[in-house]
């Protein structure tokens, strides 16, 4: 960074850093003894979709890595594509096992990466839910900026939020977690896969 860039008030961007990703289990812990949301054992990551070969091939990649490491004849994961165009790869672990969940999310990020398409990843989400009152929550990773944030939807109710919830939220995890502090970047991943 230079002097101009210093006048002009521009600032590097943040340089993602994965290994944030391996708080979410003690992050669960807290969310589960301070707020009653427990881990659904469900986590989400999302992409800007890229057509060709190599991403083909990398989508299969993800699936023979995830299934060799649960052992299982299935496909514990899924892909689909939203209203917006973007890919998201759903992985489904145990609920008690966030740990195991989390290093599932971390791969998927970095293999991304690694093949040079970090530029298309936009975001991870591991879900949350709290039974009595049938709430859910998302403790949302955004990549490009290296920090999460809390999304909860409001039950039964298309398209609000419970901003008493993630704000409470936001103040719980303060010691586990990077929150995003621009409160304009905790956008909504209304239908998310991994959300409720």
């Amino acid at each position: 960074m230079g002097l101009l860039d210093t006048i002009l008030g521009r600032s590097k961007p943040v340089l993602p850093d994965l290994d944030r990703l391996f708080g979410l289990p003690s992050a669960a812990i807290t969310l589960q003894a301070g707020a009653g949301f427990a881990p659904t054992g469900v986590g989400s990551v999302c992409f800007a979709s890229v057509e060709g070969g190599a991403f083909a091939r990398l989508q299969e990649d993800v699936r023979e890595l995830l299934d060799a490491d649960t052992g299982s004849g299935g496909r514990p994961v899924e892909f689909s594509q939203d209203a917006y165009g973007y890919t998201w790869l759903l992985a489904r672990r145990p609920a008690d096992d966030t740990a195991s969940l989390v290093n599932d999310l971390h791969a998927v990020n970095a293999l991304l990466q690694d093949a040079g398409f970090g530029p298309q990843l936009l975001c991870s989400l591991m879900g949350f839910h709290e039974a009595t009152a049938g709430r859910a929550l998302a403790l949302v990773y955004l990549y490009k900026r290296g920090t999460f944030y809390p999304f909860a939807p409001l039950p039964g109710q298309t398209g609000k939020r419970d901003n008493a919830t993630e704000l409470q939220i936001r103040a719980l995890l303060a010691d586990d977690l990077p929150i995003e502090a621009d409160l304009g970047r905790w956008f909504p991943v209304w239908g998310a896969p991994g959300l409720g």
